[in-house]
């Protein structure tokens, strides 16, 4: 079995006394997907937040690495080497798609900027090594054909992929994904699919918040499901999937208990 890479211990999170994240522990191990899913209003989001360092913890503990990032803020995190996409996309609409993806090497450059404005020696072979890497990302993902178009110009599901290309700029060793699938097209997310899939046997752990379950139960090696803000159930997906909590969570008791009624949901190896 692989070593954690991300482990949360107990984690805590409450707004004005409306707990949004209640003693919520698991871990991440590497060359992973691990999904957290639930309905909505889970807590999902806000234990992105607490993860990426968006949001600090009311209680608990996160351990990166072996390391305990708590009371990291979000770019020191990044710095340590988590990246993560947003679900509404955010992109530098006026910047190139190839521009867009070099913002997310900042923290790997290391000439001074009035060096760089100069682009010259140093500064001019960290520049082109850095457009090379930014191509190399955007053949990766597969939109390298419109690197020098507006940002603003691509349609949707390139701009998901592209913010997947500015989050793999940094070179993180664990990648937070919210709802990646989210507003594509089966052809898109089939393409989705595939490049995570890649990322994944390229050594990449990726952490994903996603409501199209397909892709969530073909995708990922380990779930963990939330609801009120707690962890109802955690396991690989064929348990996750058949779990009596999970499918109440969902579809509301009284759909879950003809289910179960019917025996349409049984499987031994459900979430304890």
């Amino acid at each position: 079995m692989s070593n954690p890479v991300l482990e949360a211990l107990a984690l805590h999170k409450a707004f004005r006394g409306l707990v949004a994240v209640d003693e919520v522990s698991f871990s991440v191990r590497e060359g992973t997907v691990h999904a957290l899913i639930g309905p909505n209003g889970a807590g999902k989001t806000t234990l992105f937040n607490l993860v990426s360092g968006l949001l600090p913890v009311s209680a608990g503990s996160l351990r990166f690495l072996g390391q305990d990032i708590t009371g990291l803020a979000a770019h020191a995190r990044a710095r340590r080497g988590i990246g993560r996409t947003f679900q509404n996309i955010r992109i530098f609409a006026s910047m190139t798609v190839l521009e867009n993806v070099m913002t997310g090497m900042s923290r790997r450059l290391r000439q001074p900027w009035p060096l760089v404005l100069l682009r010259g020696g140093a500064a001019g072979r960290e520049e082109a090594t850095a457009k090379q890497r930014a191509h190399h990302l955007l053949d990766l993902v597969g939109i390298s054909e419109q690197a020098d178009r507006p940002a603003a110009d691509l349609a949707y599901g390139d701009q998901r992929r592209l913010e997947i290309a500015r989050a793999l700029a940094g070179e993180p060793q664990l990648l937070l994904l919210d709802e990646p699938a989210a507003g594509m097209n089966p052809t898109e997310t089939a393409g989705l699919m595939a490049l995570l899939q890649k990322l994944r046997t390229d050594g990449l752990t990726i952490l994903l918040v996603e409501h199209d379950m397909g892709f969530v139960m073909e995708l990922s090696d380990q779930i963990t499901v939330l609801n009120f803000g707690r962890v109802i159930c955690e396991g690989q997906p064929e348990a996750v999937q058949h779990d009596p909590a999970v499918v109440e969570a969902y579809l509301g008791p009284k759909v879950a208990q003809r289910l179960l009624a019917a025996k349409a949901v049984k499987n031994p190896q459900a979430c304890p």
